[in-house]
């Protein structure tokens, strides 16, 4: 069996009150998830699904995994989802993440981006290995968009903030033994945020391929969002009735009901456009066999990070249509979308199927980079190096 060849605890003083190091076998390693959500019990976002399927992945592989989560309706204070212990802290009550993060007792603290329980972890347990994955970094005007359209209202965008950027979490940051990013363009903005040095490895976000993959004999477009104001959904929606020879399929849900109730009974009698709602893609196949017969995947979103529903979608072939373009994966696998003019867009792609070689070249994109096994096996190796190196890394 092999042996860390250091404690984790290499970091100097932890205080009379700190747990002690760990020494973990590899094989029996421990890691604790951090984030704000896990794509369960009625919160169904971007960055829980990450969390998710990467606890999932890490238990397959005999990962002891923790995943320290806010408290949802229906959802327990300590639950078994997928070979995660999730351990769930009452919302608007931060702190008892305290507790949790000892009863965890990692070897490994791992924050599904910066948040008050990335300060508090580190703070709680100064000698274990803390690291980051950043996966949707906001500055100024980021926030304002996010202010400007909130998903339930503006204070709950105020409390984000605060949650995400208050300055102990930015000097926390600056602590960590690890800092990595899920793509190499967020770079330049996380080096301007948090006033970094060196550029950061990346992280990326596990995604799991379609082998079989049969497109639709009549052109078929789809959103997989949540039908959030910041998503701007009535775009897709105005585009439908634009191309009455072409089939739109909308997957998702709001998490504003009043404001998803107005888009069903406006657009609701559209006859090429299907409203599906949420497709849990850990529940069922749904998500992907919509994936695998559209021809493209359309965001119409004001802002966004690396959205996962683009990797998806590139996994199973599908050209991108999006007015953001993170990582130039809308221009280089799809069409980048200039002052919402997605009807231009969408005419290049049908044009001659423009969009199956942009969508074939997207799915290579994604098996190179973000293959779940891939991906996976890139934590690990991580972990390990972490566990294994005797003085914490400097930023």
């Amino acid at each position: 069996m092999s042996w860390a060849s250091v404690a984790v605890g290499s970091r100097g003083d932890c205080g009379s009150d700190a747990v002690e190091p760990r020494y973990a076998p590899f094989s029996a390693m421990r890691v604790c998830l951090i984030c704000v959500e896990i794509f369960a019990w009625g919160k169904y976002g971007g960055f829980g699904r990450a969390t998710r399927m990467l606890g999932r992945e890490l238990a397959r592989r005999g990962t002891e995994v923790y995943a320290v989560v806010p408290r949802r309706r229906g959802q327990a204070p300590i639950e078994q989802l997928d070979g995660i212990t999730v351990l769930g802290f009452p919302m608007y009550s931060p702190l008892s993440m305290t507790r949790l993060f000892r009863e965890c007792d990692a070897d490994i603290y791992h924050s599904q981006h910066p948040s008050f329980g990335t300060y508090l972890a580190l703070r709680t347990l100064p000698c274990r290995r803390h690291i980051v994955t950043f996966r949707d970094p906001k500055d100024y005007l980021d926030w304002k968009i996010e202010f400007q359209n909130p998903s339930v209202n503006r204070l709950q965008v105020v409390l984000n903030w605060l949650y995400e950027d208050w300055i102990g979490v930015r000097r926390a940051v600056r602590q960590l033994d690890g800092l990595y990013s899920t793509a190499e363009y967020l770079n330049d903005k996380l080096k301007r945020k948090y006033r970094l040095n060196s550029t950061l490895d990346t992280l990326p976000t596990p995604v799991k391929l379609r082998r079989n993959v049969v497109k639709s004999t009549v052109p078929t477009v789809c959103c997989v969002s949540r039908l959030d104001r910041r998503k701007r959904p009535h775009l897709f929606f105005e585009l439908a009735k634009q191309f009455p020879h072409v089939e739109f399929i909308a997957a998702g849900q709001s998490r504003d009901k009043t404001w998803e109730q107005q888009l069903g009974e406006r657009y609701g009698n559209v006859p090429n456009l299907k409203l599906v709602g949420f497709l849990d893609q850990f529940r069922s196949s749904a998500l992907s066999d919509l994936l695998a017969r559209s021809w493209i995947l359309v965001n119409t979103a004001a802002r966004e990070g690396l959205p996962t529903a683009f990797l998806e979608g590139l996994a199973h072939q599908c050209a991108i249509l999006s007015h953001v373009n993170p990582d130039s994966v809308a221009s280089r696998f799809g069409y980048h979308v200039a002052e919402d003019d997605f009807a231009h867009g969408l005419c290049v792609l049908l044009k001659e199927d423009a969009w199956r070689e942009k969508g074939e070249a997207g799915y290579e994109y994604v098996r190179d980079n973000f293959e779940l096994n891939l991906v996976i096996e890139k934590h690990l190796a991580v972990y390990q190096a972490l566990l294994g190196q005797s003085v914490s890394s400097a930023h």
